[in-house]
């Protein structure tokens, strides 16, 4: 049972960066606090990844360590810190419940698997929500551009799904907590490179409260919940992993509800209602097998 409570903590711990990124926007650029997250998490895992000892590289994996941290942290967290200036974190949290098929569409096209037509149409369903809840999304102090911050969203879900293909493939070579330390070491790297840009700026004031955020941000959820997912992914079916994502949009709406005050509207309500029956008729083989 170990696999499945370490997917369902990593899923509730990503659920709540969405809310702790929300707050945290507000105060500093997207960009230092991604910048910050991954070197806190860095330094974090140092001193854990001396105490295992030496990791063992194959030859010719640098393309797919590079790919994978390329995918996520990097691209996907560029795609959803916008997302998040855009957008709701109910409504974003919402779009993640697409990773499954997702990840069933790619591991169909680059791993060979198959797709039923039953999975087809769970994801012909679950693409319909997301477009549904996008449309019935309205403008306001906490979703100024739904419509933008939603397609980002996705984008950044596109990203992640190849990040999870990628681990697979490399969890039977290399440890979770080697990945997650490639995953933090080019992060930083990437999202440092983007601080020196003209369109990032370093905070100048370092209030208690959001700058404790970030610390959570770095060392539980960017080393928790990925030490979490990678390790849980590496003992369990990809499809099956990845179906714990669907667990991210009720733990953040919740969540939302309490420290942030969103609100769903009657149509978004249904939109996620399709999005989450899409979602269960495109796994619904999966949870079987």
């Amino acid at each position: 049972m170990l696999p499945y409570v370490a997917l369902t903590a990593a899923m509730l711990l990503w659920a709540s960066s969405f809310i702790a990124l929300k707050l945290v926007f507000a105060i500093y650029d997207p960009i230092a606090v991604l910048f910050a997250r991954m070197v806190i998490a860095t330094c974090c895992l140092l001193p854990l990844l001396r105490a295992r000892g030496h990791w063992k590289y194959r030859r010719g994996d640098w393309r797919w360590l590079l790919a994978m941290g390329l995918a996520e942290p990097c691209l996907y967290f560029l795609f959803e810190a916008q997302a998040l200036l855009k957008t709701s974190a109910s409504q974003a949290s919402v779009i993640t419940a697409t990773l499954p098929l997702l990840c069933s569409l790619g591991a169909m096209l680059f791993l060979k698997e198959t797709m039923s037509l039953r999975a087809w149409g769970g994801l012909l369903l679950s693409f319909a929500g997301v477009v549904w809840l996008t449309a019935t999304g309205t403008a306001d102090a906490s979703a100024p551009d739904p419509l933008l911050g939603n397609l980002l969203e996705f984008i950044a879900m596109l990203c992640a799904s190849g990040y999870v293909l990628i681990a697979k493939r490399l969890s039977s070579r290399y440890s979770a907590l080697a990945l997650t330390g490639v995953q933090t070491v080019l992060g930083s790297v990437w999202f440092g490179a983007a601080l020196a840009t003209p369109w990032a700026a370093w905070p100048v004031h370092y209030p208690l409260g959001p700058s404790l955020w970030v610390l959570y941000l770095g060392a539980c959820i960017t080393l928790g919940a990925y030490g979490l997912y990678t390790w849980g992914v590496s003992k369990v079916p990809v499809a099956r992993a990845s179906a714990y994502i669907n667990l991210i949009p009720v733990f953040t709406v919740a969540l939302a509800s309490l420290f942030l005050g969103e609100r769903l509207n009657g149509g978004q309500w249904l939109a996620c209602a399709l999005v989450f029956g899409g979602v269960l008729a495109g796994q619904w083989r999966s949870g079987k097998t």
